[in-house]
């Protein structure tokens, strides 16, 4: 039986290497000047000389800003301030998830002329978004985040008494989304790390999450495959392999898309209080907490309710996924090995359907989890071995590497949401997350 469930719309996704290179010709539909939002060096490409070799010659109106940095409630405000009484027919961010958060709100705010802060959700909200807009164009250059198909732009203000809020309303969904993979081609390897695990963590929570639906499963696994075979390779020697960078482009857009309807869990509950406080980019701070958050929630759901809950089965289901040797090196180092896993030619593979147990059990599939160790099943340990391995071989920085202390930690821990974690986790759990990366 299938439960009752709705599903947020999405923008026109045009998906697809060289993408980008129609982007002059959607924007001449759109009428007025382009409003161009980028980051500090995401418009240092071909692509982007192309982009306005294209415009130039068709004499389209363009006028270009830069983000430097996380977008802030006054990076947007003096941005509308700037072009508000000019004719800008359309809002263009080609970047990263901040720039297309930034763009986002930029498009919200421009009909306004307002202050973005009077419409923060839990800072100002003195008024409730309408939904009106300037027409909006994502274009992301890395594969993370996810903004490019979902409704809020997250905006933060740094420092004690610091926020990281969202500007939110079903209409403020982008109208086009262009996601060319080769725009990211030359990404850095810690940048494709970290947005790579952001994109991750967000399948994961959502697929995990106890609002998920079949839908949003279904879409969450074919992003979490598209992960499992290319992040490592992106992140090393396949870092100019098209075809690697098109599955965690398209990882990231079904992130995006899942999380908007099956919501997200303790990670992100975490990711807020975090990034308010410290300088700490937002795929830093999923990628080095998602192994330990995971075996938290793995530990709390084996405790409470046995083999039977069905985030503990999707979990197991996930392990299993990324169980598959080999894996490629990364950042020009070795692999990982595989010595505890069997092959998936020449022996008895790990696949979805049946899984050997390691203490001669029977096979994991999404029936029945095998005992192990108190009963957490092989493809549990599995993920949380996995996840383990890959914040090590992807080299994600601990909290501590951008000024967070153990004094720190109780705050954090204590403001910190479980949104739609598969289990409530509790302060003291929480904050045993937080000092297993500090």
């Amino acid at each position: 039986m299938i439960a009752p469930f709705a599903f947020a719309r999405t923008p026109r996704i045009l998906f697809g290497a060289g993408k980008a290179a129609g982007l002059p010709k959607l924007l001449r539909g759109f009428g007025g000047a382009a409003l161009l939002v980028t980051g500090h060096g995401s418009y240092k490409t071909a692509q982007w000389d192309r982009l306005m070799a294209d415009l130039g010659r068709d004499g389209t109106r363009h006028v270009h800003v830069t983000l430097r940095g996380e977008p802030s409630p006054d990076f947007v405000d003096e941005v509308v301030r700037q072009f508000q009484a000019e004719d800008i027919g359309v809002v263009v961010a080609w970047g990263g998830g901040s720039v297309v958060d930034a763009g986002k709100a930029i498009s919200a705010m421009l009909p306004r002329g307002e202050s973005v802060l009077d419409y923060l959700e839990s800072v100002g909200a003195r008024n409730l978004p309408d939904g009106r807009k300037t027409p909006f164009v994502a274009v992301p250059t890395t594969a993370g985040t996810g903004s490019e198909a979902t409704k809020n732009a997250v905006l933060s203000r740094i420092g004690t008494g610091g926020f990281k809020k969202s500007l939110r309303h079903d209409d403020f969904v982008p109208d086009i989304a262009v996601i060319d993979p080769e725009l990211a081609l030359h990404c850095p390897p810690e940048v494709t790390a970290a947005c790579g695990m952001d994109a991750f963590t967000q399948l994961l929570e959502a697929y995990v999450s106890p609002i998920a639906s079949p839908l949003s499963d279904a879409l969450a696994w074919s992003g979490l495959e598209c992960v499992a075979r290319s992040l490592l390779p992106v992140c090393g020697e396949g870092a100019e392999d098209l075809a690697a960078r098109e599955d965690m482009a398209y990882a990231a857009l079904m992130s995006g898309i899942v999380l908007a309807n099956a919501g997200l869990g303790i990670v992100h509950g975490l990711a807020s209080p975090i990034g308010g406080r410290f300088a700490i980019p937002h795929g830093v701070v999923c990628g080095t907490l998602m192994a330990a958050a995971t075996a938290a929630n793995i530990a709390r759901l084996e405790a409470e309710y046995g083999e039977a809950h069905p985030a503990l089965k999707k979990y197991a289901r996930v392990g299993a996924l990324l169980g598959h040797p080999p894996y490629p090196p990364v950042h020009g180092g070795v692999g990982l090995d595989d010595r505890s896993i069997p092959a998936r030619h020449g022996g008895v593979g790990l696949d979805d359907r049946s899984i050997p147990a390691r203490h001669g059990g029977v096979g994991i599939d999404d029936r029945s989890i095998p005992a192990r160790h108190g009963g957490v099943g092989r493809g549990a340990l599995l993920l949380i071995e996995r996840l383990t391995e890959w914040t090590e071989a992807l080299r994600i920085p601990r909290l501590g590497a951008y000024g967070i202390a153990a004094a720190d930690l109780p705050c954090i821990a204590a403001q910190a949401e479980n949104k739609n974690n598969p289990v409530p986790l509790s302060s003291e759990e929480i904050l045993r997350i937080l000092e297993k990366r500090i």
